[in-house]
């Protein structure tokens, strides 16, 4: 056995449900999410492994027998979710939202630091605002996140349990892969220094001002288009996110930006994507329903009410 930690010198870390929970854990084999598993049951937690076959490889029913094989041996039921998922564009992403839409609910994941790091990096190359930047804050579905990938993989090693190896982990066409073995060694070469911990803590420290300034906007009324256009443009961006949401996905800066010009008068209405509307009447901002908007749909309509 090799002398990686103990489950009881990183469970101090974790934030695990009290013990007798039961829990569903997303279950790859690989080290992170076997550490997981080890972890939830020391925990006290009755777990439940998940796997997800996504079928995109010729290996993945022999993976698949691995983590059952894994979860025999960790003593924790099995439980195989199969998909048929196709080659192609954006796969990353799909593979990423046909994942998280076949766990059950609530189930706990194997993110741990370095994962927040890279997803920071991956964020900030999109170009993504403060909410991406926080990148993957703690939540209770994310109980091992302080912990580090080699302390995972150490764990999994002193127990003797052999993980299974994703090899998508190091496919170049994938952008969270050349972040994690080409940029993250890059930039700890030009640090001179382990740069995770440093951009975890930045994620953390962004969290803490994206949550105030959450707090701050809940007292701003997004229809109140005399509020809206006299707020500092942080408060009021994030007033009209909140109320602008669809379907779970906020408005990017293209659509905030448009509805700000109708509050301050500069437009009198914008269309938005899903056939929305945003018009202001007396001072008031509202939003209206019309059907699917027309080819060159989205831009504002200028003028003064």
């Amino acid at each position: 056995m090799d002398g990686g930690p103990a489950p009881a010198d990183l469970l101090s870390r974790c934030r695990f449900p009290a013990a007798g929970s039961a829990v569903d854990c997303a279950f790859s084999g690989g080290a992170d999410s076997t550490a997981l598993v080890v972890l939830a049951v020391a925990a006290g937690c009755r777990v439940t492994a998940v796997h997800v076959d996504h079928g995109l490889r010729a290996s993945s029913g022999d993976e698949a027998a691995a983590a059952r094989h894994l979860a025999e041996i960790v003593g924790v039921p099995f439980v195989l979710r199969r998909l048929d998922l196709a080659d192609g564009p954006n796969l990353e992403a799909r593979a990423r939202a046909a994942r998280a839409a076949s766990l059950p609910p609530g189930a706990l994941t194997g993110h741990t630091a370095d994962d927040r790091a890279e997803t920071l990096l991956i964020n900030l190359l999109r170009g993504s605002g403060l909410d991406g930047l926080t990148a993957m804050g703690p939540i209770p579905t994310r109980p091992i996140l302080t912990l580090r990938r080699a302390e995972t993989a150490g764990l999994c090693r002193r127990l003797g349990l052999a993980t299974v190896t994703d090899p998508s982990n190091d496919d170049p066409r994938f952008v969270r892969a050349r972040v994690r073995t080409e940029l993250v060694p890059l930039l700890d070469s030009i640090a001179g220094r382990d740069v995770t911990p440093v951009l975890a803590r930045s994620a953390a420290v962004l969290g803490a001002d994206r949550d105030l300034l959450d707090v701050l906007a809940a007292d701003l009324d997004p229809t109140d288009a005399r509020a809206i256009a006299a707020a500092p443009a942080p408060l009021a961006s994030r007033a009209l996110r909140r109320w602008l949401v669809s379907d779970g996905y906020r408005p990017g800066v293209a659509t905030i930006q448009r509805v700000l010009a109708v509050a301050r008068g500069d437009a009198v209405a914008c269309e938005l994507a899903g056939g929305r509307r945003v018009e202001r009447h007396r001072q008031l901002l509202r939003m209206r329903n019309h059907g699917p908007v027309a080819s060159g749909g989205g831009m504002p309509t200028t003028g003064a009410s």
